[in-house]
């Protein structure tokens, strides 16, 4: 379980009123989606809790069980969708295609919102076109209310259905609809994506080669006009818009528009209908394997950017009760929040307000003054930092935790688990001989 997800667990469990003081704060975004987990898990919890108290297997399950159904029920749409424009084998090779996609399967099995949103943005495709101007609305609605960012879908079927009256006046309607999320998220952009920078130069290349397939796959005179004028926007428009934005306001994160993915799946499949010769069956084979690799590699703990539930194993082996705990930065905090048991056998120098009382993600910090206090009458502290080749926030918090670290204590070991560092140190001349914890 990665940070991200982590998060869903523990704002999903929080009680009705602590969400919605929450989103008032942070993740209005995703505040829809929070709530949909909290019905979840008040109808199935997963059975016991694992180590830590944190989720056990079964935990795990029950809070990615909405994307892996989700992402069927997309693969689904995705197939009617092509089986409306283009027949019945172009729905099957289309919903296979995008079930096969790695960007698809790393978003199944993920505890976030993002396979829900391109199952309600494809869904809202095959409505645009039977044209049921109702349920499109509101299905593109609620994708839309599970991330925002789902409303450029709706620049991508303008292309094709701008000229349709109930179009037009469904796009009013989810516009108007979501204008509340967006003025609180706004407020909240800064503290949301602030991390982000501008799109890599690996982001645009991987744009260039979605784009570049669809494109050759669109010139096909075998695959339909129709499809074609529904497929190619959404493979292009949302994604190239958002990175494009991001130049001037860095808000582009490839999962954000995965549901442009369809798209590309829609023009695959239709061309593999129609396949004549060997070269597109070789050329599906030569995709096959490096996909069978790329799918078995995102089930596996590496494939995320760090693991809590490894971090919070690896700390359990090396903390003693009553240690004092750094994070180092204090959004790292979320490494621990996931196993409370843990988390409560330990005392965190640096924290004022735990995330329930502040109404915030991982918590509010003391002042720096009141942090070097607590940390220079620690006789031993755990801290928790990112990896050594990950940049140090300039905070004048996070500055003074590093400063007194080197200062006033001896690092006594360091481990690298899962996307996180973890050191231990001590006052001078008390770190434990080499092989003792």
């Amino acid at each position: 379980m990665w940070r991200d997800e982590s998060v869903t667990w523990q704002v999903a469990h929080r009680p009705l009123g602590g969400i919605w003081e929450l989103l008032g704060q942070v993740d209005a975004v995703h505040g829809l989606y929070y709530l949909l987990m909290h019905a979840v898990f008040a109808v199935w919890d997963g059975g016991g809790a694992g180590p830590g108290g944190g989720p056990g297997a079964g935990g795990l399950w029950a809070l990615r069980l909405p994307s892996v159904a989700a992402t069927a029920l997309a693969a689904a749409g995705v197939a009617a969708v092509a089986h409306r424009l283009a027949g019945e084998r172009a729905a099957l090779w289309s919903g296979a295609a995008y079930a096969v996609l790695p960007p698809v399967q790393t978003y199944a099995q993920e505890g976030r919102s993002y396979a829900l949103v391109a199952a309600a943005v494809v869904w809202a495709t095959y409505l645009m076109l039977r044209g049921r101007w109702v349920a499109y609305a509101v299905v593109l609605l609620a994708g839309c209310w599970l991330h925002e960012f789902a409303v450029l879908a709706l620049l991508a079927h303008g292309v094709g259905a701008w000229r349709s009256r109930g179009w037009r006046w469904s796009a009013a309607a989810v516009v108007a609809l979501l204008l509340p999320l967006a003025a609180v998220s706004a407020r909240q952009a800064e503290q949301q994506l602030g991390w982000l920078g501008r799109p890599s130069w690996r982001d645009w290349a991987a744009y260039g080669v979605v784009a570049a397939a669809a494109l050759l796959l669109a010139r096909s005179p075998a695959v339909p006009r129709e499809l074609v004028r529904v497929a190619l926007p959404l493979a292009l428009i949302p994604p190239g818009l958002l990175m494009a934005v991001s130049l001037v306001h860095p808000w582009y994160v490839d999962r954000y528009v995965l549901y442009a993915l369809a798209g590309l799946s829609l023009l695959a499949g239709a061309r593999l209908a129609v396949a004549r010769g060997w070269w597109p069956w070789l050329l599906v084979g030569a995709l096959l394997v490096p996909f069978g690799w790329w799918s078995v590699w995102l089930r596996t703990p590496e494939s995320r950017k760090d693991d809590v539930l490894a971090v919070a194993a690896a700390v359990r082996e090396r903390a003693r009760p009553g240690d004092a705990v750094l994070f180092m930065p204090a959004r790292r905090r979320e490494w621990l929040l996931s196993s409370p048991e843990l988390y409560g056998s330990l005392r965190d120098l640096a924290l004022d307000r735990t995330p329930a009382a502040s109404h915030s993600l991982q918590g509010a910090e003391l002042p720096t003054a009141q942090i070097w206090t607590r940390l220079v009458d620690a006789p031993r502290v755990v801290a928790l930092t990112d990896p050594a080749d990950q940049p140090l926030d300039p905070y004048p918090r996070e500055a003074v935790k590093r400063q007194t670290l080197a200062s006033h204590f001896d690092l006594c070991s360091t481990d690298e688990v899962r996307g996180a560092r973890i050191a231990v140190y001590a006052r001078p001349g008390h770190c434990p001989p080499p092989g003792v914890r």
